[in-house]
């Protein structure tokens, strides 16, 4: 499991979210967040990460470290 899998589960369950709602948030589809946390998108556009780490509250950098 890549960081950016790791980083985005523990940061949407620490902000309580599911992963439908997260999507929604970031206005991104709800696959999408299902991929990545799962490992089969290991590289996301930079559009997507910058929506779904405002969603999240945080930084990109601190998203994909």
């Amino acid at each position: 499991m890549s960081n950016i899998s790791k980083n985005l589960r523990k940061a949407r369950e620490k902000k309580g979210l599911s992963q439908e709602r997260l999507a929604r948030l970031a206005d991104v589809a709800n696959n999408t967040i299902i991929k990545i946390e799962a490992g089969k998108n290991q590289n996301p556009t930079l559009d997507t990460l910058q929506k779904i780490s405002k969603a999240l509250e945080m930084s990109v950098d601190n998203l994909i470290k």
